[in-house]
């Protein structure tokens, strides 16, 4: 027998007498969560001999995350950010033993330098935060994200085939969702009043439901111009598509609708070159609409009529109301701004320090913005990143953050007009819309601290960085063969 047979052959054995053993005592002795032993030894086991599996596992569980309350109040997403913190220090002992191999340039590109700086920041922040336990715990978490999305992502998904497999671990699980929620909610007649009750236990809410399925489209539509028209693999990848607008339609969410469209223009905003005037007008109608709001206290003129501002049970009825300013989800988001504009006016250097908004708001808010809503027993943010960005970490941070933004845009449009490989051409398209449609949907909610949107927003940098790493190493290539 070969040595790489006996290799397989004694593996599987030890694995089977490990689910043997596992079960036995758990049955034996009540402990059914040792059950789950196996699935730890395969996941210890590809952590040591190939964790780039155990990438695409963490990918394929993003879709199915659960989020748990533990006793001390906290939450966590299970199994994925146990998973993150994991893949995080793999990463680290990856660093340690392959440092001196490691491509400098990932880690001197422009992306990875305003990311760097956007983390520096966030870190001087947590240091003078009047909660610093709070904050010190949201910069880890978002070290675990950034590790393991950005850096680690970067490591690994090189070529564009690393980017199908990624596209494809996340079709069945998230097919999976779309499906078992559209069942769910078809039980309640697909009405608007009841779709948070439909989306549970994948997604805290409708948002969060329609918001994944809306970020992912471009991967999953790309990727159907890799195959033959017609093989089943595109027909596949057209049903998961189908399938996934069908959820977004029945999800009701206006931010996923109108970010949707956002892509479907920027696509052209990139053809056309015209990404740098996007970005400065964007910038002109950020600073225009703040100040008019604060001139004079104009913001003011936008309290709600307590007693009419309502949730509706009917999508149409939402539509209407929002333009009267009587959507009870809307003015409560208001009724937050103000209360963050308060705090940045308070502590506009280091803000109040990061993840402490709903900590301290309330102190900041006004009663004539007041819904019923308010008392915000779920504990949900500000709904607006930027702004929570400014409020937790001062105006600074907010514009580091706001400039990060900015050169992943710019940059990514270069890249992609850089890019002559059709394939990698791709590759910065499904990167460029998914950042544009997350950018997008950060002003009405600040999911990016959540592991279905999160994950994507640094996996987008990282595809973009090693896009344009591999454009320069063909072009001197290119140069020395001249």
């Amino acid at each position: 027998m070969q040595t790489a047979d006996l290799h397989t052959r004694n593996l599987l054995i030890g694995f089977s007498a490990i689910i043997v053993l596992s079960l036995m005592a758990g049955i034996a002795g009540y402990w059914y969560f040792l059950a789950g032993v196996p699935a730890l030894a395969l996941v210890a086991y590809l952590a040591v001999v190939d964790f780039k599996k155990l990438f695409y596992l963490l990918f394929f569980f993003i879709p199915l995350t659960v989020e748990v309350w533990l006793p001390n109040g906290t939450v966590t997403d299970v199994p994925t950010e146990m998973m993150m913190v994991m893949m995080m220090f793999i990463y680290f002992l990856y660093v340690l033993r392959q440092g001196k191999v490691m491509e400098a340039g990932f880690l001197k590109h422009p992306i990875s330098l305003m990311l760097l700086l956007h983390l520096a920041w966030m870190f001087f922040a947590v240091a003078f935060s009047e909660a610093f336990i709070i904050s010190f715990k949201f910069f880890l978490a978002k070290i675990w994200y950034v590790t393991t999305f950005f850096f680690l992502a970067g490591t690994l998904m090189r070529t564009e085939d690393d980017v199908k497999a990624i596209t494809w671990t996340l079709i069945g699980p998230l097919c999976f969702t779309i499906l078992f929620v559209t069942a769910k909610h078809a039980t309640y007649g697909f009405t608007f009043a009841d779709i948070n009750h439909a989306v549970g236990p994948f997604y805290r809410n409708k948002v969060a439901y329609a918001c994944t399925l809306t970020i992912l489209v471009p991967f999953v539509w790309i990727t159907r111009h890799w195959y033959r028209r017609y093989s089943w693999k595109w027909l596949l990848l057209t049903g998961a598509i189908l399938l996934m607008l069908l959820g977004i339609q029945l999800s009701y969410t206006r931010a996923a609708y109108v970010t949707l469209l956002l892509a479907i223009g920027t696509y052209y905003v990139i053809q056309w070159r015209l990404m740098k005037m996007a970005v400065i007008g964007a910038a002109f109608f950020g600073v225009l609409l703040v100040y008019n709001e604060v001139k004079d206290n104009a913001y003011l003129d936008q309290k709600p009529t307590y007693e009419k501002t309502i949730t509706h049970d009917k999508f149409s009825d939402l539509l209407s109301a929002t333009t009267k300013g009587r959507d009870v989800s809307t003015m409560e988001r208001v009724y937050r701004w103000v209360a963050g504009g308060h705090m940045i006016a308070d502590k506009p250097g280091l803000g109040f320090g990061p993840g402490t908004f709903t900590t301290f708001y309330k102190e900041f808010t006004v009663t004539g913005f007041t819904t019923y809503v308010s008392a915000n027993l779920e504990g949900s943010g500000i709904h607006c990143y930027y702004l929570m960005t400014a409020v937790e970490q001062g105006i600074v941070g907010a514009l580091i953050f706001i400039a990060l933004v900015f050169v992943v845009l710019l940059k990514g449009e270069t890249i992609y007009h850089q890019t002559s490989n059709p394939a990698r051409r791709r590759v910065v398209m499904i990167a460029m819309l998914t950042t544009v449609i997350i950018d997008g949907l950060l002003l009405m909610n600040d999911l990016v601290e959540t592991d279905k949107i999160g994950s994507f927003f640094f996996l987008c940098m990282a595809l973009l960085v090693n896009a344009d790493l591999q454009n320069r190493r063909e072009k001197r290539l290119d140069g020395h063969k001249s």
